[in-house]
């Protein structure tokens, strides 16, 4: 990276352990207590042959991507470029027992892994977790493990916001192992998933177990205290409480569910909530819901697209919830599960986005749309070839992110990138969740199939048509910025939609943006999304600075302004 880029540092990175980073189970909604987490320095390697290199080039903390303070090196990975990670661990006889799989929840873009010079595995898909049964490669003792990775960021997967020229609207790429990397073993009958569903009543759950286990206990618990038991041989059973405590962001009450059999034994949790459209607004739990959100890009100037600890995700929701938002629109990005466990735990509703391929042109797919109404050149011509990759991803995500209670909605397309028969995408949405909301277009590129008239809005004042006949769903607006001197990434660029000179100025527009234009529309609308939580790279349109450590605005005073959005609760 140039100099001219300053080397922001987040305060979560002050007791940073590079031989043992983010040490948290890394599935929180299925969890045991035997697992090796992987993640610490491992060796790499950097080379354009992609052959298995003889000597090593240094060491790079695992999960951080090369490109960042982080991972010890820093530096940028070329498209004609191989990345080698290299580890030897010992596994000791005892932690073994039928199954050994090996766990990399996000490598980008295209990976290669090998355990003990063996094949065991391949992933395309930087964004979703990848497992391995590596059971015929391990031995006893020391095992080595090898990642090869390709990162040319090829339009036809997966990339999000990532470019190799980043600059405005788009970051840094992130080629590297940037999720936890870990290992388990399990006996044959072991627990592999479980699904669980919400009764239409809210008075309970269905449960489906995947497993060959006969017998299983399964218990359900407030904190410590079991409310429900059943001995059962049953995969399949509905599971009905007593005075069902229902979650939301203002209460967000999770039961505990532990589930226990003669060779594997795993904890998860889940909550009782609804979410629907009725009378053309959102409805929570049978109540009117008012969705009041900020976007959320998930980067960091030290660990790029990942944080130094997850405590920067609590501090991020925790953040946007004393301001008096309820909702975070996930950008094109999926995080590791443990942010989707803190929105759960804390309280904060998910939108979230699917993560975009295939080409980007500002011409085609933003200002010729925005001249020319419904000029859609995307779907008739340029995006037809990588719709495949995107439908697997799209489905790979929402098996993913199910268990999540916190997520209340799904973007599939956002804007014009990527997008081809959003209508299609709808229906295989619906077929996989049909107990969330979708906005199938976000922005614009509207079809019949969308639930919402979606709206990004910037650069006019917000005004809403009375004819309308869907819930108005404004997915976008504001952006507006205001530099924080020492706290700016690019000293001199600056990316947002109206600027500002003074955190007073700054303040007094974004209280006045949403007393003179949101709360008079506001029963027209069923959701907002701010734009956004914290400032990104050049863009320096959050609500907090890029290094989290400056909140450009009097929380008391947003928050009283919000009571008044949400009708003075």
């Amino acid at each position: 990276m140039k100099n001219k880029y300053v080397n922001l540092k987040t305060s979560f990175a002050d007791d940073f352990n590079k031989e043992a980073p983010l040490q948290e189970y890394p599935r929180p909604n299925l969890r045991r207590a035997s697992y090796l987490n992987l993640n610490g320095e491992w060796d790499y390697a950097i080379n354009k042959t992609g052959e298995f290199p003889k000597v090593y080039d240094g060491k790079i903390v695992v999960p951080y991507p090369i490109e960042s303070e982080l991972s010890g090196v820093k530096r940028n990975l070329k498209s004609n470029e191989y990345l080698f990670y290299k580890l030897d661990v010992f596994i000791d006889k005892n932690f073994r027992k039928d199954i050994d799989i090996l766990h990399i929840d996000g490598v980008d873009q295209c990976a290669e892994v090998y355990l003990n010079g063996v094949l065991v595995g391949l992933s395309n898909n930087g964004y979703i977790p990848y497992s391995y049964d590596v059971s015929k490669f391990m031995v006893n003792g020391k095992n080595q493990i090898v990642v090869k990775v390709k990162d040319s960021l090829n339009k036809k997967y997966c990339y999000g916001k990532q470019k190799k020229k980043r600059g405005g609207m788009w970051y840094t790429p992130c080629s590297r192992i940037w999720k936890s990397v870990w290992l388990e073993s399990v006996a044959k009958t072991y627990i592999k998933n479980i699904d669980i569903k919400v009764l239409k009543e809210l008075d309970g759950i269905s449960l489906h177990i995947d497993t060959l286990a006969k017998n299983k206990l399964i218990t359900v618990q407030i904190q410590d205290k079991i409310i429900y038991s059943i001995n059962t041989q049953e995969n399949d059973l509905i599971i009905k409480l007593d005075n069902p405590h229902l979650w939301s962001p203002e209460d967000p009450f999770l039961y505990d569910l532990h589930i226990e059999t003669k060779e594997d034994d795993v904890t998860s949790y889940f909550a009782l909530r609804k979410v629907e459209i009725k009378n053309n607004k959102i409805y929570l739990n049978n109540k009117r819901y008012f969705c009041n959100g900020v976007l959320d890009q998930g980067y960091f100037p030290d660990g790029i697209y990942t944080p130094a600890s997850y405590k920067a995700y609590a501090f991020d929701i925790l953040s946007m919830k004393n301001l008096g938002f309820n909702t975070l629109r996930k950008h094109i990005k999926v995080e590791p599960l443990y942010f989707y466990y803190m929105c759960d735990f804390y309280g904060m509703l998910v939108f979230q986005d699917m993560v975009n391929n295939a080409p980007y042109s500002f011409l085609i797919d933003t200002a010729l749309p925005t001249v020319i109404k419904n000029l859609h050149l995307g779907d008739k011509v340029r995006h037809k070839k990588y719709n495949d990759i995107f439908k697997e991803s799209m489905i790979k995500t929402v098996e993913l992110l199910k268990p999540f209670p916190s997520i209340v909605l799904w973007t599939i397309y956002n804007e014009g990138w990527g997008q081809h028969n959003s209508s299609k995408m709808h229906e295989v949405l619906l077929s996989l969740d049909d107990t969330r909301l979708s906005d199938d277009t976000s922005g614009w590129f509207e079809q019949e199939s969308n639930m919402f008239k979606s709206l990004h809005i910037y650069f006019k004042k917000i005004k809403i048509n009375e004819n309308i006949d869907k819930p108005i769903y404004i997915s976008e607006f504001g952006g507006y910025s205001y530099k924080v001197d020492n706290h700016v990434f690019n000293p001199k660029h600056a990316y947002g939609y109206k600027f500002f000179k003074t955190r007073e100025e700054f303040e007094e527009g974004f209280i006045n943006l949403y007393k003179n234009e949101i709360i008079p529309i506001k029963d027209k609308l069923s959701a907002i999304i701010y734009t956004q939580v914290s400032d990104v790279e050049d863009e320096i349109n959050g609500l907090l600075t890029y290094d989290r450590k400056v909140l450009k605005v009097d929380a008391k005073k947003v928050s009283e302004v919000m009571k008044e959005l949400q009708g003075g609760k």
